[in-house]
């Protein structure tokens, strides 16, 4: 079957020399082949991670691969063609001939043998043992379609599988799809499913629990957070026990990396008790099954014995709930927790790096896609003005943020797009300064004029709201808290409240809460711009209730165009459009740290992205 050269690229595996330099050429390679979705991806549209390289390295080519031709071939990718048994390019092979891959031998090292550090000079690997994660919120549900925190995904990606799945490099691979075809339209996508895969119950699972996954979460009554990863499909169906057929009515750029990697729910159970159920009670079918969960206290996972690529090394994943950072990193130090699965204080980041009786653990540090920000109520009158929104901003020392709270280990955001995604950041934006007068002036310019108690009101009404920032975050308690001297100072009233991320995610799609604090992806947590599921206004991610026209249309258009060149000029407006609109307070992209005991072994090493790690645990394993 012939195999369009719009894939060469990912085929060939690639083994990047360096983080900085493979982010580059990764992002090259997402341009060029935009009909089949973007080939990097992290996890999901994550509260607290999606992470990539701000700066260095080559300046990405759009055009390299699709330059190589391929004519109107079908797009073809089966498991020999994208497993690492299919031979790897170098570097340097890549730039020179992007069909390189074609004339080796499977005597060359692969990307995984050579980079991904999983033999790494840890030796074999042994059985058993319990990996202990840390934390710092509850993990509110179990299901696929609420894995977007980073403490929820590190569970619930590990009970669920998926058709695609992402190596430690963004390269696409086959999981529980062996192959899948694009018809040259890039309107009907087929997928071939592997056989031999049960559920965790011991039934078989096929294609029809596919359909019924993919139909379940795009079907508007449902309501589902994920519903906008299908958009412009129209059918779903499962032809035989082996195939599923997607069909669109229109392209969708980023459809192959959404669909590919949604978490799959079984049908006979899924469809019998209902997602609300579901959330306390799934049945996956990847390497790990629940044992125990206590929302916010600790979820056990135990090895899956009949795992499809075989049973994991350890014996079982568990994941404590440790709201305050200074006791995961004691944890850490003493041997009683493996990971933090949320990132410490940057001091004990800084410690971990740095200290020479700390230099045995492991240390995976990576630059985030997930922009740190203040979401914003836009429902409430008093934020309707984007006068008052850019007030905001001008009033932040988010310099003060970058460098006094998180010591430089971090780059200020301009927009929804991190420079990380060198190719689709947009920079020539909307500029906002420290300026506390210019602040005063637009506030001013509103009709908001101080009071005797020196905060701003505006026909009998304040400039007063709460803040509600995730119970026990000593990371952002401290950003806040930076943050609301700011405002006040101007004659904003912010106050500071607590409560568990459910119940804060929950009051923001009702607009019952008019602030909160943390990270998540509106466009580029999946090496992918699109940022439908947060930004457009029917979202059930729009965290910050922004209703604009203007900003849907863009994204729909983002979606249907397949043009790299035409694509970029989209994401260039989006932003620009978000930069002068502020939905919400742009803050930085912090580095985000995944740090791993001295007795975990097999640690993927070279990645481009530290949380996406967590999904290789069944391949690591403790050596005492």
């Amino acid at each position: 079957m012939l195999r369009d050269s719009r894939f060469e690229d990912l085929l060939t595996g690639i083994a990047p020399t360096s983080r900085r330099s493979f982010l580059k050429r990764s992002v090259a390679m997402a341009a060029a082949l935009p009909a089949f979705g973007s080939l990097l991806a992290a996890c999901g549209d994550d509260d607290d991670d999606d992470d990539d390289d701000d700066g260095g390295g080559e300046d990405a080519d759009p055009t390299a691969t699709e330059a190589s031709g391929g004519g109107g071939d079908e797009a073809t990718a089966t498991e020999e063609e994208m497993t690492d048994d299919d031979p790897t390019a170098t570097e340097e092979m890549v730039d020179d001939d992007p069909t390189a891959t074609e004339e080796m031998t499977d005597d060359e090292p692969t990307a995984t043998e050579e980079d991904s550090g999983s033999g790494g000079g840890d030796g074999e690997p042994v059985q058993g043992g319990v990996f202990i994660g840390l934390g710092h919120h509850e993990v509110a549900s179990l299901s696929p379609d609420d894995w977007g925190p980073s403490v929820h995904y590190f569970i619930v990606g590990n009970i669920h599988g998926r058709l695609l799945k992402l190596d430690p490099f963004y390269v696409l691979q086959p999981n529980h799809a062996e192959s899948f075809e694009v018809s040259d339209d890039g309107l009907v996508y087929t997928f071939a499913v592997r056989d031999g895969i049960t559920w965790h119950d011991g039934e078989t699972f096929d294609a029809d629990d596919v359909a019924y996954t993919y139909n379940y979460y795009r079907n508007p009554d449902n309501a589902a957070a994920s519903a906008s990863n299908y958009v412009g499909v129209i059918d779903v169906e499962a032809t035989d026990a082996s195939t599923v057929v997607v069909t669109l009515e229109q392209p969708n750029a980023a459809l192959l990396t959404r669909l590919g990697q949604a978490g799959l729910v079984p049908e006979h159970h899924h469809g019998e008790i209902g997602e609300d159920a579901y959330k306390a009670d799934p049945i996956g079918t990847g390497p790990w099954i629940l044992q125990e969960w206590r929302a916010a206290e600790f979820t056990e996972l135990v090895a899956n014995p009949d795992y499809w690529e075989g049973a994991p090394n350890m014996d079982g994943i568990r994941e404590n709930i440790v709201p305050e950072a200074s006791v995961r990193s004691i944890a850490l130090q003493s041997g009683e927790a493996d990971s933090a699965v949320w990132p410490l204080v940057t001091d004990d980041h800084l410690a971990f790096l740095e200290d020479p009786e700390l230099s045995d653990y492991t240390v995976v540090v990576t630059s985030s896609v997930a922009v740190n920000h203040f979401m914003i109520n836009n429902l409430n009158p008093i934020f309707q003005d984007k006068r008052v929104r850019q007030a905001m901003m001008f009033a932040i020392d988010r310099e003060a943020i970058r460098t006094d709270l998180w010591q430089g280990l971090a780059v200020l955001a301009t927009a929804n797009i991190s420079p990380a995604l060198e190719f689709y950041y947009e920079p020539d934006v909307a500029q906002y300064p420290y300026d506390p007068d210019q602040a005063a002036a637009l506030l001013e310019e509103a009709g908001w004029t101080l009071n005797g108690d020196g905060v701003r009101e505006k026909d009998g009404e304040t400039l007063s709201w709460t803040c509600t920032i995730i119970t026990g975050d000593q990371a952002r308690r401290p950003e806040a808290e930076l943050v609301q001297a700011n405002l006040n100072e101007v004659g904003f009233n912010m106050e500071i409240a607590e409560a568990p991320l459910a119940t804060i995610q929950e009051g923001q799609r009702s607009g019952d809460i008019d602030m909160s604090l943390y990270n998540w992806t509106y466009g580029g947590g999946d090496g992918e711009p699109d940022g439908s599921n947060t930004l457009r206004s029917d979202a059930r991610n729009n965290w910050s209730n922004w209703q604009n026209e203007r900003a849907d249309e863009l994204l729909d258009a983002g979606l249907v165009e397949t043009d790299p060149d035409a694509r970029k000029e989209i994401y260039s407006e989006i932003q620009k459009l978000v930069a002068e609109e502020v939905p919400f307070l742009f803050i930085k992209y912090w580095d985000w740290f995944n740090i791993y005991a001295p007795r975990v072994k097999g640690v993927p090493e070279g990645v481009l992205e530290g949380d996406n790690l967590y999904q290789f645990l069944h391949q690591m394993w403790i050596e005492e």
